[in-house]
This record gives structure tokens, C-alpha cells and sequence, in this order.
């Protein structure tokens, strides 16, 4: 899956990812591989990225929305 988050002043990430855990707005949910397409609205919390290599990066955010299509993953992050 190739994810990006991108804040109103730059992109924060851009890669490919095995595994994405978000802070959503109803609860935290996680995103694999062929997840079904998906509009959400993010709170304040921790996106928690594991990419290819099994490392794991976490991104503090204040809020935003993310969108899942076609095993690609763009999160509109208030950093």
C-alpha cells in the first residue's frame, strides 16, 4: 500500500506501508492491504505506520481525514 500524509505546510510521509493504525473520529481503526474503500474523519492522536520493513513511525496529528482507494492511503492531517 503507498501512503501519504500530507499537513497544510508540507508533506509529513510518503511510502509504501504494510500497516496504518488511526485515531478515528468514532475510534481508532487499523488499515491493511485491500482494505474497502474509506472516507473518515481523524481526532487528535497517533497515526502509528508500520511500513515493508516492519519499522514502526508514529505521527502526532490534531485532527483531519484520511481516504482509502485502491490500496492507496492519503491522510489531510491539522499538524
Amino acid at each position: 500500500m503507498f501512503l501519504e500524509i500530507i499537513t497544510p505546510d508540507k508533506k509529513v510521509y510518503s511510502g509504501e506501508v504494510e500497516s496504518v493504525k488511526l485515531p478515528g473520529a468514532e475510534g481508532s481503526f487499523g488499515i491493511l492491504k485491500n482494505h474497502a474503500p474509506i472516507i473518515a474523519t481523524l481526532k487528535k492522536g497517533i497515526v502509528k505506520i508500520t511500513d515493508s520493513k516492519k519499522v514502526v513511525e508514529n505521527f502526532e496529528i490534531n485532527g483531519g481525514v484520511v481516504e482509502v482507494l485502491n490500496n492507496k492511503i492519503i491522510i489531510l492531517a491539522e499538524a
